[in-house]
């Protein structure tokens, strides 16, 4: 079988061919702007990430200083100062251990992968294989 376009002749492996150069084309350069668009957010990325680093480490110091205040003021309604500072330690023991306590409780919920991205993929593949038969 032959088709012809503008007087030549084409056969369907042509055909076959070209089309898949063009969707190979396509496809690359939908890749290479989906490259060009996320290197931009990248950077974006980067920059958030630098003040939100900083912002953090300042907010450990106030952190420092206010658990210090608050130890001076116990400290300051009649208790010495080392029963002050162990009972603060006390109080960071107490959130630390609910914490640790909550985020093993979150990690034994995980799945263990994307499962319902492979499950999709392989029902892509499904559709996509020619039927035996």
């Amino acid at each position: 079988m032959a088709i012809s376009t503008n007087g030549s002749e084409r056969t369907l492996g042509q055909l076959v061919a070209d089309a898949s150069t063009d969707l190979s084309s396509i496809v690359k350069g939908e890749l290479d702007l989906a490259k060009l668009e996320m290197k931009s957010e990248v950077s974006k990325a980067g920059k958030g990430g630098g003040f939100l680093a900083a912002a953090g480490l300042f907010a450990l110091y106030m952190l420092m200083f206010l658990l210090l205040a608050a130890a001076w003021g116990i400290h300051a309604a009649g208790l010495s100062l080392w029963l002050s500072l162990l009972i603060v330690a006390g109080v960071l023991l107490l959130i630390t251990l609910i914490l640790a306590l909550l985020g093993r409780s979150s990690l034994k919920k995980m799945q263990g992968g994307p499962k319902k991205t492979i499950e999709n993929a392989q029902q892509t593949v499904k559709a996509i294989k020619p039927a035996k038969g």
